[in-house]
C-alpha cells in the first residue's frame, strides 16, 4: 500500500505545475485547465514532458522527421518547432485547425511523419524490455534442469504466464496449436507490459501505447491476418458457401463475411477503449486535488485523502483491467485461430 501511496504521489508531481500558477494582475490564479492536462497525457507529442521544476520543464525532446511535399526531407529536434511559431517552414497545428497537435506546412498541408513520438518511442523500449524479458527467461532455462529444480526469479514469474497461454492456444486451436503459440505469447506479453508501463506515471512509463487505437488496429490486424491467411478450405467454404438452404446462402455468406470483418475491429476498439477510459478515471480523480484548492484548506484536504484512496484504488483495479485485456485479447485470437482451423 505503501509503494501505491508513492506512486500515486509521483504521478501528482507533474500536475502540480499547474496549481502553482502565478498570479495574473487581478490577483487571482490561473485555473487548472482539465481538459488539456488530461488529454496531454493520455495523447501523442514530439516531446515526453517528465515534470516541471519551478519554472522549467523537464522533457526529452525527440527528433522529427519529415518530408514536405517539394521532395525535402527536415531533420531536427523537435524542441526547434516547440518552442518557436515556425522553423523551417513548419508549424504545429493549432486547436480546432486540420490535423490538430500535427506538423504541419505553412500552407496548411500535412508533410509525410515519421518522426518518433512519444508513442513510438514507449513502443521502442517496451518493445526492447521484452526481448530482455524473454532472453533472461530463457537464458535460466539453459541453465537450469526444469524438470529437477523449480523456477526462480524472472523464470518463476514467466513459467505461468507462457504455460497459461500454451494451455489456452492447446484448448482453442487443438493439434497444430504450437503453430501459433509464439504469436499468441508475444500478443500477450506485449499487451501486458504495455498495459502496466502505462500506469507507472514516470519514465519510461506513462505513455498511453495501448490507449492509442492505431496500436490496437496493428495488433488486431496481426491476428486478422494469421486468421485469413492460415485458414482451412472449410473454413472459407462456410463463409462461402455455407450449408444452410439454397435461398439464404447468399444472405448467410454476406453476414459471415461481414462477421469475418467486424472482428479484428471489436478486438480493437476494445482494448483501446478499455484502456484509455482506465488512464482518464486516474487522471481525473488526481486533478480534483487542484481543482479543490481554490475552495479553502478545510475543502482541500478532505477531497485530497478522498482523491488519493479513490485514486489507489483505480490504480489497483487498472491493474487488474490492463491483465484481464491482455487475456481477453489473447483468448480471443486463439478463439479466431481455431475457427479458421476447423476440418470437416
Amino acid at each position: 500500500m505503501k509503494k501505491l501511496t508513492l506512486i500515486l504521489l509521483l504521478a501528482l508531481l507533474p500536475l502540480a505545475a499547474f496549481a502553482n500558477k502565478p498570479a495574473d494582475q487581478s490577483g487571482e490564479s490561473e485555473s487548472l485547465d482539465i481538459s488539456s492536462v488530461i488529454f496531454g497525457h493520455v495523447g501523442d507529442s514530439y516531446e515526453w514532458h517528465i515534470t516541471k521544476w519551478g519554472d522549467h520543464d523537464i522533457a526529452i525532446f525527440l527528433p522529427v522527421i519529415v518530408r514536405t511535399t517539394d521532395g525535402r526531407w527536415h531533420c531536427f529536434s523537435s524542441k526547434h518547432i516547440l518552442e518557436n511559431p515556425e522553423y523551417e517552414g513548419l508549424h504545429i497545428a493549432p486547436a480546432d485547425a486540420p490535423h490538430e497537435g500535427k506538423i504541419v506546412q505553412a500552407d496548411g498541408n500535412k508533410p509525410f511523419d515519421i518522426s518518433i513520438t512519444k508513442n513510438v518511442l514507449s513502443l521502442l523500449i517496451s518493445s526492447l524490455l521484452l526481448v530482455l524479458l524473454v532472453l533472461l527467461t530463457a537464458r535460466w532455462y539453459r541453465r537450469h534442469d526444469a524438470t529437477h529444480e523449480a523456477p526462480k526469479g524472472l523464470a518463476a514469474l514467466m513459467e505461468p504466464l507462457i504455460v497459461m497461454v500454451h494451455d489456452m492456444a492447446k484448448d482453442n486451436i487443438g493439434e497444430d496449436w504450437r503453430r501459433y503459440s509464439p504469436y499468441l505469447l508475444t500478443a500477450f506479453l506485449f499487451i501486458l507490459l504495455n498495459n502496466f508501463m502505462g500506469i507507472i506515471p514516470f519514465f519510461p512509463g506513462g505513455a498511453n501505447l495501448t490507449g492509442n487505437i492505431a496500436c490496437t488496429l496493428v495488433l488486431a490486424l496481426f491476428t486478422f491476418f494469421t486468421v485469413n491467411l492460415t485458414g482451412t478450405k472449410h473454413y472459407y467454404k462456410e463463409i462461402v458457401n455455407p450449408d444452410v438452404p439454397g435461398l439464404l446462402k447468399p444472405l448467410m455468406a454476406v453476414i459471415e463475411t461481414f462477421s469475418a470483418l467486424v472482428k479484428p475491429v471489436s478486438l480493437t476498439i476494445r482494448l483501446f477503449a478499455n484502456m484509455l477510459a482506465g488512464h482518464i478515471q486516474i487522471l481525473c480523480m488526481v486533478c480534483i486535488v487542484f481543482i479543490m484548492a481554490k475552495y479553502g484548506g478545510v475543502l482541500l484536504g478532505g477531497m485530497s485523502v478522498i482523491s488519493v484512496l479513490f485514486g489507489i484504488f483505480l490504480d489497483v483495479l487498472e491493474m487488474l483491467i490492463s491483465f484481464i485485456q491482455a487475456y481477453i485479447f489473447t483468448m480471443l485470437s486463439s478463439i479466431y485461430i481455431g475457427l479458421a482451423r476447423v476440418k470437416h
